[in-house]
């Protein structure tokens, strides 16, 4: 629901016709939604500030995070909102840009006069936010995977409770890669903050395990054309470890496979790779015995869970992981859930806390940092998870699929401690 509609005149006549008592009763039968939140009236409905990459690299990613987004809120009004109060979404599209995404945020705050605000994906957008959301003393609820948050970068208004981070994704993988894949590996990433983030803590983690990083190869994630990189690769490579992003990840991976053919090393990939694509494209055959990170997994599994099946129905997904109206829209099902996720901390946060307006920022931070845990469910579809109230950092279970006859099947699921780390930062020192 836009901001518009909370002013809307033909709501306002409706129950004003009605009346009160047995009219407002009627209301109910003809307008749903109006009675669920009648009681709350007074107090308005709570805004939520969606920071949307509409436009620029972001934006496959962005088009699903909203889906996702509306189909929570849709879920919780119709639970009874949230304190007895309607939620609305207000968004506002960052561009995938660093410097608007902080006017977003301030734009949020001042004009909208939002609660608070959530959504972002990608990391160089989130370094360029998180300040203004600081100084604008505004809870700031990241969807993204950068380790920025747990690594003290930020500041005690920013949380990431609904994704794990990439530090925590690459440390739990390691193992699996240097025992089954090979322990001399190339890496693939992009030229900013996300991809740092793959580069340093997978070239630390997969030295832990006695394998070493021949070689990192950045590529700018505005990049088209990928072929010219490639010959970098060092030929003593076992693994090639790829990660990638923005609208061109078709072309990076159909070239790939074009310059290996036949004689490719062992393939280990990020979804990131490969979301927004299908796995059936011409082109991408070659991938079949090849591995994939999954934050979750696309592809329904034999064992899958009754809260996936809920969670795919909700945003209008199949068990192909594309959208029911269209088998050739596909989704960014790794990452996406993170909306779904965040929005139910932010839920239970804000019931824990008693919250009724801005005045009541500061304990809905501290009930967040109070969360211990959460259990597989409806609230939490893509599985338990436990949350770092120092950190601001949630952990879970990371996914590793192989492509296995044009389908993505887990062949293994790390344990959550498999990816904890020390903590580098104690937010809950900070003063607000």
């Amino acid at each position: 629901m836009s901001d518009k509609s909370i002013k809307d005149p033909t709501r306002r006549s409706a129950l004003k016709l009605l009346g009160a008592g047995a009219g407002l009763a009627a209301a109910s039968s003809f307008i749903p939604g109006i009675s669920r939140f009648a009681h709350a009236e007074g107090a308005g409905p709570i805004k939520l500030g969606f920071q949307m990459h509409s436009t620029g690299i972001g934006a496959s990613y962005g088009r699903w995070y909203d889906r996702t987004t509306q189909a929570a809120v849709a879920r919780i009004n119709e639970m009874g909102g949230i304190n007895g109060r309607e939620v609305v979404i207000v968004t506002e599209d960052d561009g995938t840009d660093p410097k608007r995404g902080a006017e977003v945020v301030e734009k949020f705050a001042t004009q909208h006069n939002c609660d608070m605000v959530f959504g972002t994906l990608f990391s160089h957008v989130v370094y360029g936010s998180a300040p203004r959301a600081g100084e604008l003393k505004i809870p700031y609820f990241v969807c993204s995977e950068g380790h920025h948050v747990a690594s003290g970068a930020l500041n005690r208004y920013s949380m990431q409770p609904g994704i794990t981070d990439v530090r925590s994704q690459v440390q739990a993988m390691a193992p699996f890669i240097a025992n089954n894949l090979g322990k001399k590996i190339t890496m693939v990433y992009p030229d900013f903050a996300f991809g740092h983030d793959h580069r340093d803590y997978f070239t630390a983690a997969i030295e832990a395990q006695g394998g070493e990083v021949v070689a990192s190869i950045a590529i700018p994630p505005t990049e088209t054309s990928f072929t010219r990189y490639f010959p970098n690769i060092p030929r003593e490579t076992e693994v090639l470890y790829h990660v990638m992003v923005g609208p061109a990840v078709l072309t990076f991976v159909k070239e790939l496979g074009e310059f290996f053919g036949p004689q490719r090393p062992e393939i280990f990939g990020f979804l990131d790779s490969l979301e927004a694509v299908g796995l059936n494209t011409p082109g991408l055959e070659f991938l079949e015995g090849t591995y994939f990170w999954e934050g979750n997994p696309r592809h329904a599994q034999a064992d899958q869970s009754e809260f996936d099946k809920s969670f795919r129905a909700a945003v209008g997904v199949n068990e192909m992981g594309a959208s029911i109206d269209d088998p050739n829209d596909i989704s960014t099902y790794s990452h996406m859930f993170s909306c779904w996720e965040t929005l139910n901390v932010i839920k239970k946060g804000m019931e824990a806390s008693g919250y009724k307006g801005p005045k009541d920022r500061q304990s809905l931070i501290e009930a967040v940092e109070a969360m211990t845990a959460f259990e597989h469910s409806d609230d939490h579809p893509q599985g338990a998870k436990v949350m770092n109230g120092k950190t601001h950092q949630v952990f879970g279970h990371q996914f590793i699929s192989k492509v296995t006859n044009g389908k993505m099947v887990v062949e293994h699921t790390t344990s959550i401690e498999d990816g904890f780390y020390e903590d580098a930062v104690d937010y809950t020192t900070q003063s607000f």
